[in-house]
């Protein structure tokens, strides 16, 4: 049974990370929002629409393994784009690495320059060569 009243609302997704405002600067040139928060050790993305990113300062920090147990991805985030190819060369010039495994044709797994995965996800309405 599902409940249109949530007792909680989502307020953000947060990742640990070991350079805050780096990893921000990184996601922001992915998604264009603004940031929104800069402490130091607390860094935030918003978008328009309200979703926002955190970054928190994690000196000890130790990236999840994709694909792995012993350390999985415990989350990522999923990028839709129109053109596969055109948002990896993007990516990768923002210091992202492409995975040696990738399971699937309409999305392709990266790891942001702390190590936390996240994919591009091919649009629906794309069209494929």
């Amino acid at each position: 049974m599902t409940s249109t009243n949530g007792i909680a609302r989502l307020q953000l997704v947060a990742f640990d990370c070991p350079d805050p405002r780096a990893l921000a600067d990184f996601y922001a040139a992915i998604t264009g929002w603004e940031l929104d928060e800069d402490a130091g050790d607390w860094v935030q993305l918003r978008s328009d629409a309200g979703a926002t990113l955190a970054f928190q300062e994690a000196p000890d920090h130790q990236p999840p393994v994709w694909p792995s147990s012993d350390r999985s991805q415990q989350a990522h985030l999923d990028f839709e784009v129109r053109d596969l190819d055109a948002g990896e060369e993007q990516v990768l010039a923002l210091g992202a690495r492409k995975t040696e495994v990738q399971p699937g044709e309409s999305f392709r797994v990266y790891l942001d320059p702390a190590g936390h995965p996240f994919c591009l996800v091919l649009h629906p309405d794309a069209v494929t060569t």
